[in-house]
């Protein structure tokens, strides 16, 4: 069971430990067991991966854009090929069932890799026609990307920050969660056997002053973060301080809207997944779901009989579908945000209990659980839970609807399921939020822009949005005449 790496840190195209450094362990969240003990980073060892880093970016910003593509692409061909090992790698780290993790973690940070790869020499700039004269624009790298990565997708995080960094030049220096300290390292060694040279991706492990020590360092031109709000109004706070770039993909009350001619089963198996993948612990989950009135308590009847459905254990067991959560701190805190529901007075649907596992009697397994009758002022449907609990809100009109929906400070994601497509469009464009979906829920393919408004964050992580946050516009105006003065 133990996957305790060669030591804490990747530094300059190897491996480092900062044994001074505050002691750091990774748990198996289905068993409590220990599996990798390590040290967090300390000053000295983050200012020498950001000193790493400097070096090898320049290294790195002067290679052809098309041999930087091939270095990604071979990334990519290399995390497809050990796939199950770190698919099983993340599940030990996460908890996450297997299940989940063979399509949806490496896989994903393999789609990454490929799809910045092609697009690496293909980033130029353009030529401006000013008659006599003409200008011209370059797209160049910001430097160092101090990136830190969240613990519900490590590697996929990890991946969706590195390859539009990389494919534009820049260098990083990543910090995974605490929690889920593994799989980036793992990533690290790919890049390094794919060609990508020494420093220029760096992994330091450690907590919030590890983050806050990058975040803050002078040599960093860029942060890009994954995480909840509080902690992207800090690190905002400290980039300000030296006006560095700045990507923050924060957190969510996602609404989701389903009309009364939906098609059931279709919004059912979008609710489901919107609440009770991964536990539930995805930022753009779709965790108020609003029901149009006239298929309310059909709605909820077929999602009680779904969801009891589910399987809970080992989730290292391929017919595993749902696992236990990542940490005993989320445990608790899901669990209260529970009993809150239940006390506020919010209809329990189904489960709404702290799961046990006999073979697994220490796993950290929450039933999945279905609120209705929800009002919006409860506590349940205004906070972010990051669990596997649904509130099922109703309403009446689409007007009412939209309005509902967008009484949040979160702007993360939205849905909607309805079989009118102008009413679709409609009430899309209605909402605030930055990635919505039509008739499903939670696909991002690379492809598409990810990103949210108001408090859930800044920017864009995939697709060509991506490159705006990860490069800069150098213009250059060429004078071909003479050139002439007052005197």
């Amino acid at each position: 069971m133990r996957a305790q790496p060669q030591a804490s840190h990747f530094i300059n195209g190897a491996y480092q430990e900062d044994l001074h450094g505050r002691p750091l362990e990774s748990l198996y969240p289905a068993t409590g067991e220990v599996i990798a003990r390590l040290h967090a980073a300390g000053s000295e060892t983050v200012n020498a991966a950001v000193a790493a880093a400097r070096t090898g970016q320049k290294i790195w910003a002067a290679t052809p854009p098309v041999e930087r593509g091939r270095v990604l692409l071979q990334a990519a061909a290399l995390l497809r090929e050990r796939n199950r090992a770190l698919s099983e790698l993340e599940t030990l780290d996460t908890g996450k069932p297997l299940q989940e993790t063979l399509v949806a973690d490496a896989a994903s940070g393999a789609e990454c890799l490929e799809y910045y790869g092609g697009l690496a020499g293909t980033l130029t700039g353009e030529h401006i026609d000013l008659g006599g004269s003409f200008a011209y624009t370059r797209r160049e790298p910001l430097g160092v990307v101090a990136a830190i990565g969240a613990w519900n997708y490590p590697i996929q995080i990890a991946c969706w920050k590195a390859a539009p960094a990389l494919a534009c030049g820049n260098a990083v220096v990543f910090k995974p969660s605490e929690i889920t300290p593994l799989s980036a390292l793992k990533l690290a060694e790919i890049l390094q056997e794919a060609g990508l040279p020494d420093g220029c991706f760096n992994v330091v492990q450690g907590f919030g002053e590890t983050g806050a020590h990058l975040v803050s360092h002078p040599d960093v031109a860029k942060v890009s973060l994954t995480g909840s709000v509080p902690t992207g109004t800090k690190v905002a706070g400290l980039a300000a301080q030296t006006l560095k770039h700045v990507t923050l993909e924060l957190g969510g009350k996602s609404p989701l809207i389903v009309f009364d001619d939906a098609h059931l089963d279709n919004a059912v198996s979008a609710a489901i997944n919107a609440n009770f993948y991964s536990s539930g612990q995805i930022c753009s989950n779709g965790t108020r779901v609003f029901v149009q009135k006239g298929i309310k308590e059909a709605f909820l009847a077929r999602l009680a009989e779904r969801t009891a459905k589910a399987r809970m254990g080992d989730p290292m067991d391929e017919a595993v579908d749902t696992g236990p959560l990542v940490s005993q701190a989320q445990y608790d805190k899901v669990t209260s945000y529970i009993e809150a529901g239940k006390a506020e007075g919010a209809r329990l649907v189904c489960g709404g209990d702290r799961a046990r596992v006999e073979e697994l009697p220490d796993g950290l397994f929450v039933t999945p659980t279905v609120f209705a009758d929800v009002a919006d002022h409860m506590t349940i449907a205004r906070e972010e839970i990051f669990g596997p609990v649904m509130c099922v809100l109703d309403f009446e009109a689409e007007d009412e609807a939209v309005a509902r929906a967008n009484a949040t400070e979160f702007g993360l994601a939205a849905g909607v399921f309805t079989r009118d497509i102008t009413r679709a469009h409609r009430v899309i464009a209605g909402l605030n939020a930055g990635t919505c979906w039509i008739n499903t829920y939670n696909l991002t393919p690379i492809q598409m822009p990810f990103g949210g408004m108001k408090h859930s964050g800044i920017g864009r992580e995939n697709g060509h949005a991506a490159i705006e946050h990860y490069s800069q516009i150098k213009s250059v105006y060429v004078e071909m005449g003479d050139v002439e003065s007052a005197y």
